[in-house]
């Protein structure tokens, strides 16, 4: 049995690699946590890290059996993927790698597909009885007006668009824009809720943390918050078909009405999970507890409620 674990894509997740070698050194004290990156010499995470391979870009051809080999020569039995890109690729080569006794830690194309078409998200969340925004029509405007690629991530090329002038020919002919009502942020806070699905694709724990502020897409201040929306997801997303590890959902919240409004899902850690980690939403554990020591995983809501996280800057000098 491999014992090793890979988190690809490291770049700046030094807190998501150190929960890992937190929790693997509970269990396997001589078990390493490597990561890879297209430039190793500049990724913060892999400094932290047992060892950064160089890898190709994800959509080179040669990634997979790159990313094979390094799996192979290093004794790795999991996979954790962190960036959206490289999503589809490694669900659809994870037969691969389960040969080789290494687990990515990926839920099936199929769902992938239905986060990353923010087209088909939206579909999701009304099947499963989530609000999402009132879609708006572009030639008949009723501002405010918020536009975000179908196929976009990281909050980039979107768009609050306030009146008729704002509305340039760039924006009008992008094909990939979907163009909905603006939520009101002085009544609907924003948050995003880790939730860990075990390989019965049922969730296992869900942690919802308010986004209190952002920066470059990512959390920068933000907070754990049960209130009502641990029991809200729960029931709406008990199971989920052909999901499995962490995902992160995102949505707006009335803390007044309790109505929920559904925005995006990404099927992968989040650039937040740090706070989750910290309030005792330890994912890496029940990941090796699962993939490693073929443990069942129960339900729990063993977090710590109201804790704040406060980012801040800091360097690796080499």
């Amino acid at each position: 049995m491999n014992y090793n674990i890979l988190i690809t894509s490291a770049g700046k997740r030094v807190a998501l690699v150190r929960a890992f070698k937190s929790a693997l050194n509970k269990f396997f004290p001589d078990g390493k946590v490597y990561t890879t990156d297209m430039n190793p010499n500049m990724a913060p995470a892999g400094y932290v890290s047992d060892k950064c391979f160089k890898v190709p870009r994800v959509t080179d051809d040669s990634y997979i059996d790159t990313l094979l080999g390094v799996c192979t020569r290093h004794n790795i039995g999991m996979v954790v993927p962190t960036i959206d890109t490289e999503l589809r690729i490694l669900a659809d080569n994870k037969e691969i790698f389960a040969a080789k006794d290494c687990a990515i830690i990926i839920s099936d194309r199929q769902f992938i597909d239905k986060c990353r078409d923010k087209r088909e998200t939206e579909r999701f969340f009304t099947e499963s009885s989530v609000t999402i925004p009132r879609r708006i029509d572009i030639d008949n405007p009723v501002f405010p007006i918020f536009a975000k690629p179908y196929d976009g991530s990281l909050s980039k090329d979107i768009y609050l668009i306030k009146s008729t002038e704002d509305i340039t020919p760039e924006i009008r002919n992008n094909p990939k824009l979907l163009f909905m009502e603006y939520i009101d942020k002085s009544k609907y806070k924003e948050f995003t809720i880790d939730m860990y699905y075990g390989r019965d694709h049922r969730l296992k724990m869900a942690v919802p943390r308010e986004r209190i502020e952002i920066r470059a897409g990512e959390i920068n201040k933000g907070r754990t918050y049960r209130g009502n929306l641990v029991e809200y997801i729960k029931d709406r997303f008990d199971k989920i078909d052909g999901c499995i590890g962490c995902i992160c959902m995102q949505v707006f919240h009335n803390t007044d009405d309790n109505s929920v409004v559904g925005i995006e899902i990404n099927p992968r850690f989040g650039g937040g999970y740090p706070l989750t980690h910290a309030a005792g939403g330890d994912f890496p554990q029940l990941l090796i507890k699962e993939y490693f020591l073929d443990e069942k995983v129960e339900y729990s809501d063993n977090w710590t409620d109201n804790m704040i996280m406060l980012r801040y800057d800091d360097a690796v000098f080499i």
